[in-house]
């Protein structure tokens, strides 16, 4: 009786667990949220997503539940734009993790209720588990797609705090609280923060290297870093301040900051300064330094100090509250400051954002010229660029030190003050001077304006001689307001090359940089990373060390056996005629073939399963059948009979080893009716029979092969019949071993290329096998 009650209960149960599907698959139906039909196409399906979701989309509805409104509507077209999944969810109405389970496997977590209640994680995953996850990650979210195309490239301006989640986690839920706080914390800052869901996006979790959940990891230019302390406040933020580089920030002071602030020639960048009264510097300091890398250079002076006490008189810091100077061409005054106190996010990127480049910045490379120049977008964003063709040296400094003053003067939007070099930007120069500098080592001043990304310009030649009189700004200044009205005073056009790339590193120092920036990760990944992440990297290194002491221990053993055949003992003379067959043999085996090169690779246990059993279909994979001691000749016969087939893309060649895998092939064999026994066989006690020659054509997806017998040769054909039925002599069989050299090795493969062209055409007899074995 209880164990009928047992069963009826269990079926209660699956009974329940079905209906619960069947609601929760009803109650989300893609379809239904996209307003399509299930015939939609794809077209259809990515049009009715984009108008709900410009519609829905937080930032443009205010409605309370957009949020929700547009997370389902993404979700719906994740769903429905993926064809494995729409199947699945038309097929079984299921949208969850374990989709396309039928009745039956369901029921197969019910293993024999009447030994053992048997259940596991998977079947208790209900549908509904999703909903349960915290509202506060929903926003956080991230797909493969959107980790691949956004976050990695974000990550060389910020750097991103992600967390491995899954249903059923109680770990997960352990440290929820922490996370929800350090998050609050640092997105503050500016670091970027993901949540992947490992159940629903296990792709991106084993792209991530994330074998386990809760995980949590960094990313940064690109490169992940797991964290693997206890999960506190303090410790993930000691984890994201050491993502970044150390060199970010200087540390300056009475005696360094002088030439510090005099970088900004060789760098071309302006220069900032904090002071404030922490010892270490501020993490939020870090971050804006690390996103502003490529534009500024970032100092921190710490007030507590008393080696800064003259840098900060001179520029008459405020000791109470933090204060941000940016310096460009001059160092005694700054171009301009910021200062409040708990100063954030928000403040310091406006206030670094438009003090990024020089009054009147070096045209270094393309990068730089793009963003000082931008293209015009419209009409009323017009962006022209008064450039300075220039020399070095002290000649040059008191035109460029006018034409600063004239930037300095007029720093309106429209406008953009910028030089450069005629020497290091030899090319730029001649586009604008019409081919020849009349006056090399006179300044040139030119008006351009940047029509499209592909170097297009207009531009204007304002002074063939610009030495920065009042005159020479006045001309330029009248001309600039009549530019305003009238753009069509920019009457050339040309197109221009790239700019030269002054900053970049010669090509040594740009391999040391790599060189070592590679070390400095190896080194790295061995102090923190766990072992499984470095499971990759030590597989490769000692596979390259097996491969090395390998191939120098089996040349080792190659060249002393070749000596010691090489010296024959008084007593083995050879005779002529053995003599004659050696130095034929030499000859043929050192002859390189006239056909061109034949890729054949060795059918082993390693690559069996990629190259046979799961070919791809009609796919054929063409082996030959080798010994030790057959091997060169054979390859290279075999490699002259098949190069007129090596265009074909279906077709792969290989070698089998007879002596590694007789048992392998002998099996096959038996389903090949015809395939005789070769014209003589030895005695079992000596030799085996001979198969070196034989050819399989396989076809891995149809499970059948074809097969081409080794050829008899005129010395086999004239051994006598009772020679197969007895046993040979010592000495019959040396003379028979001495009489068979290369060239009687190589006939075996005669007519090779006539059987190919056969298998080709289909017409040769196909041997089927019921499954291929396996190559042990």
């Amino acid at each position: 009786m209880g164990h009928w009650k047992l069963r009826l209960l269990c079926w209660f149960l699956l009974f329940l667990v079905l209906a619960l599907k069947i609601l929760s698959a009803a109650d989300f139906d893609p379809y239904r949220i996209l307003g399509i039909s299930k015939s939609a196409s794809q077209a259809d399906i990515k049009k009715a997503y984009k108008k709900l979701a410009r519609e829905w989309h937080p930032d443009k509805n205010k409605n309370p539940g957009a949020e929700d409104k547009f997370i389902q509507v993404s979700k719906a077209y994740e769903i429905l734009s993926n064809e494995e999944k729409r199947s699945n969810f038309d097929r079984y109405g299921d949208v969850g993790e374990n989709q396309g389970y039928t009745q039956q496997q369901q029921q197969h977590h019910f293993r024999h209720f009447h030994d053992s209640f048997y259940f596991d994680e998977s079947f208790f995953h209900f549908p509904f588990n999703s909903e349960r996850r915290d509202s506060a990650d929903e926003k956080y979210l991230l797909q493969f797609s959107h980790y691949i195309n956004e976050v990695v490239p974000d990550s060389f301006h910020k750097p991103y705090l992600i967390k491995i989640t899954s249903d059923w986690c109680f770990s997960c839920i352990h440290i929820e609280p922490v996370w929800k706080e350090v998050v609050q914390e640092l997105e503050g800052l500016g670091v970027g923060i993901g949540v992947v869901h490992a159940g629903y996006e296990r792709r991106l979790a084993h792209h991530l290297g994330a074998h386990s959940t809760p995980s949590i990891l960094g990313v940064i230019n690109g490169k992940i870093s797991f964290f693997h302390n206890a999960v506190l406040r303090e410790n993930l933020r000691h984890f994201v301040e050491s993502l970044l580089p150390g060199n970010l920030v200087d540390k300056i002071n009475d005696k360094n900051y002088i030439r510090f602030l005099s970088n900004w020639q060789q760098e071309n960048k302006p220069h900032v300064l904090l002071f404030d009264q922490m010892p270490p510097v501020p993490l939020i300091y870090k971050l804006t330094a690390f996103a502003y890398k490529d534009y500024l250079s970032f100092g921190y002076v710490d007030l507590g100090k008393r080696e800064t006490e003259q840098i900060s008189t001179q520029y008459n810091i405020n000791m109470y509250a933090p204060t941000i100077l940016i310096f460009k061409e001059h160092i005694n005054k700054p171009a301009d400051m910021v200062q409040a106190r708990g100063m954030k996010k928000q403040v310091i990127d406006d206030f670094i954002s438009t003090n990024k480049f020089l009054l009147a910045a070096r045209l270094s490379n393309q990068k730089l010229f793009q963003e000082l120049c931008p293209v015009r977008k419209s009409h009323r964003q017009r962006k022209y660029c008064v450039v300075l063709l220039t020399g070095e040296g002290e000649d040059f400094q008191k035109t460029y030190e006018a034409f600063l003053s004239f930037a300095s003067a007029n720093t309106k939007d429209t406008v953009r003050f910028v030089r450069a070099f005629k020497e290091r930007q030899a090319e730029l120069t001649s586009a604008l001077l019409g081919g020849e500098d009349k006056y090399p080592d006179k300044p040139s001043l030119a008006v351009l304006e940047r029509r499209n990304s592909a170097g297009r310009i207009v531009y204007k030649i304002v002074a063939q001689i610009w030495i920065g009189s009042e005159e020479n700004k006045f001309v330029l200044l009248d001309f600039l307001d009549r530019l305003r009205k009238d753009p069509s005073l920019l009457s050339s056009e040309t197109v221009l090359s790239d700019l030269n790339d002054e900053l970049a590193p010669v090509f040594f120092l740009r391999w040391f940089y790599t060189a070592m920036h590679y070390w400095s990760e190896v080194w790295e990944s061995l102090l923190h990373n766990n072992w499984r992440e470095m499971m990759p990297l030590l597989s490769l290194i000692f596979s390259a060390l097996f491969i090395l002491f390998g191939t120098v221990i089996v040349q080792a053993f190659s060249d002393s056996s070749d000596e010691r055949d090489s010296v024959p003992s008084d007593k083995q003379e050879p005779s002529d005629k053995e003599k004659s067959t050696e130095t034929n043999y030499s000859k043929e085996s050192t002859r390189v073939p006239k056909k061109g090169f034949v890729e054949v690779t060795e059918l082993t246990d390693v690559n069996y399963m990629s190259n046979l059993v799961r070919l791809r279909p009609g796919h054929i994979n063409v082996v030959l059948i080798v010994s030790s001691s057959t091997k060169a000749s054979l390859l290279q016969r075999f490699a002259q009979e098949v190069y007129t087939f090596t265009g074909s893309s279906t077709l792969h060649f290989s070698f089998l080893n007879l002596e590694k895998h007789r048992e392998w092939l002998e099996y096959l064999l038996e389903f090949a009716q015809d395939a005789a026994p070769i014209a003589y066989q030895y005695d079992e006690h000596f030799f085996e029979r001979d198969y070196t020659g034989y050819v399989l054509a396989l076809n891995g997806h149809k499970k059948y092969f074809c097969l081409f017998r080794a050829q008899n040769t005129i010395e086999e054909e004239k051994v006598p019949e009772e020679l197969e039925l007895s046993p040979l002599s010592g000495d019959s069989l040396r003379k028979m071993a001495l009489g068979s050299g290369a060239g009687h090795i190589k006939k075996k493969l005669n007519k090779l290329s006539l059987w190919m062209e056969r298998l080709l055409e289909g017409s040769l007899q196909r041997f089927y096998i019921p499954s291929w074995p396996s190559l042990d």
